[in-house]
């Protein structure tokens, strides 16, 4: 049995096939308990979901499209998009497994694999450092224009034109202090800010190549590549710029209608609107400087009162950012040391429904209202001494300070960062997690297929309820000259169901096994592309 799956009731016992299909339009999936119902809407968990992809991978977009060329280029951030939906997808079916506001990568691999959550909190540490770091070289690489149209150059002051200047100067004042703060619930409001951002830099992208603010170029690449090694290099930093699935559960967890065609839409509202954003950035920004295209391309534009704006508004929102990686790039660290294999960290309680679940919903930002139970990804908060919060804090930022200092080239972090942590959260944990929990010798599969039964069989006898009365001779008469049309309402609904855009038609072994091919995906994914950027790549200059 597929789960999610709703049948037709029989004609001959239900009294009526049209009232089957009626019947079958009112039955839903069975109620969720534990966590309570979420308050968010589709369109502001759209918007939560849209601000968690865009960001960085932006600006390197125009460059990885320079190495495979426009058309194949285009086709891979359509692919990248496509793929990372999917792995979204499967997190969202994850979730029917557990009780309604208590989704999380802690909860699955619970009731999966116990000691793969230091795979995913590794993953997760990861990715943070990683993007905490391309938010520093992206300070030191915007921050020189900025000061030059402020005119530093008539004060004499070379410092000003330094980015380890500005990468130190950022870091001592606003990052440490920022980075300290148990809570960061203050720290949400920069989504609006972040949004606005990205916002403008599409246009001052657009803008420019629109205006022929520079000359054509002639070096463009249209259908050929520039080779398997530069194209294989820059592969990671796609990926890299669609992932958002550290976020999802929390998106799964707040949403008020969580109905398999309110997950499809948002998922692929979001994934949609940004594959469009990437794509127009990265064919302007490529046809406006060619080949000569770097890994920022806001970084690029010469001194101008809207460049300037660009880079000073690029610049305010990654500051922002850093503690908010640091902060789960923290919590994941802490876990990581605290791992002992072979045994799980907490026992996943068991709900009314069978369904296994942590006691509480955490949201993605602890606040104080949030129980401090639960850490920012669902894992149990083991107490931690102010001198280990203090230690594992400041080794992240010396660490962090060192390598945006010493490595120049945003696109070599983000294809390290997309190689690794970008591929194991987005293919690798959501294919192996559905694979494992979906499978029918599993307790948690047989217990939600059981309560889906239930709940169809409960819905069944309260159609039969309806139809205790015997039909009158009329009515009797008005079912024979309608059999043929409720023979050809059935035909058509069957018809339907080969194809519905909540993506319920697929049957679940399918399921299982695009899951398996997705995490096969990315493990092949993280190995070539990891040997590429080690080994054939050459050092950026």
């Amino acid at each position: 049995m597929t789960t999610g799956y709703l049948t037709v009731a029989n004609a001959g016992t239900s009294g009526s096939v049209s009232g089957g299909i009626m019947a079958q339009q009112r039955r839903g999936r069975s109620p969720k308990v534990g966590g309570g119902g979420g308050q968010a809407t589709m369109i502001s968990s759209n918007i939560n979901l849209l601000n968690t992809i865009i960001g960085a991978g932006t600006l390197a977009m125009p460059l990885a499209l320079s190495h495979f060329g426009v058309m194949l280029g285009v086709l891979l951030i359509l692919w990248c998009g496509l793929t990372s939906a999917f792995g979204l997808y499967l997190q969202s079916r994850c979730a029917r497994y557990i009780d309604r506001g208590s989704s999380s990568f802690f909860a699955l691999s619970q009731m999966t694999y116990p000691n793969a959550a230091v795979v995913f909190d590794a993953a997760i540490a990861i990715k943070c450092f990683g993007v905490g770091v391309s938010y520093m070289i992206i300070i030191g690489d915007l921050m020189p224009g900025v000061a030059e149209a402020f005119g530093s150059q008539a004060t004499g002051l070379a410092f000003l034109e330094d980015r380890k200047f500005w990468i130190t100067a950022f870091f001592l004042v606003f990052i440490i202090p920022l980075s300290f703060p148990k809570r960061l619930d203050s720290l949400k409001y920069t989504s609006i800010v972040a949004l606005l951002s990205i916002g403008y830099l599409v246009i001052l992208v657009v803008y420019n190549f629109g205006a022929g603010s520079f000359p054509p170029r002639t070096d463009i690449r249209l259908i050929t590549w520039e080779g398997p090694v530069a194209a294989l290099s820059s592969l990671p930093v796609i990926i890299f710029a669609y992932t958002c699935h550290q976020n999802m559960f929390s998106i799964l967890n707040e949403i008020k209608d969580n109905s398999p065609g309110s997950i499809v839409g948002v998922i692929g509202s979001s994934i949609g609107s940004a594959a469009s954003v990437y794509i127009l950035v990265a064919i302007t920004g490529y046809l406006t400087f060619g080949s000569d295209v770097e890994g920022n391309i806001v970084g690029m534009y010469p001194a101008s009162i809207a460049s300037t704006i660009a880079k000073a508004a690029i610049v305010i929102l990654v500051t922002f950012s850093i503690p908010l990686q640091i902060h789960p790039c923290r919590a994941s660290i802490d876990a990581v040391l605290r791992w002992r294999p072979g045994k799980a960290t907490v026992q996943v309680q068991t709900g009314n429904s069978g369904r296994a679940s942590p006691a509480h919903n955490q949201p993605l930002l602890p606040s104080s209202s949030a129980p401090s139970s639960l850490d920012s990804h669902g894992a149990p908060v083991a107490a931690i001494s102010e001198l280990r919060f203090a230690l594992i804090t400041a080794a992240i930022l010396v660490f962090s300070y060192m390598t945006a200092l010493n490595v120049s080239s945003l696109d070599r972090v983000l294809a390290y960062v997309g190689s690794t942590g970008s591929t194991a959260i987005s293919f690798i944990l959501p294919g192996l997690f559905y694979y494992k929990i979906s499978d029918p010798a599993s307790i948690h599969h047989q217990r939600l297929t059981k309560e889906d039964d239930d709940a169809d069989f409960s819905n069944s006898d309260n159609d039969e309820e309806d139809d205790d009365d015997e039909p009158s001779m009329f009515e009797s008469v008005h079912s024979l000259r309608s059999a043929a049309s409720a023979v050809s309402a059935v035909s058509r609904w069957r018809w339907r169901r080969k194809w519905r855009w909540d993506m319920e038609h697929i049957e679940a072994e399918l399921l299982r096994k695009m899951s398996l091919l997705l995490a096969a995906y990315g493990g092949c994914v993280m190995v070539v592309c990891l040997v590429m950027n080690t080994f054939f790549t050459a050092a950026p200059h």
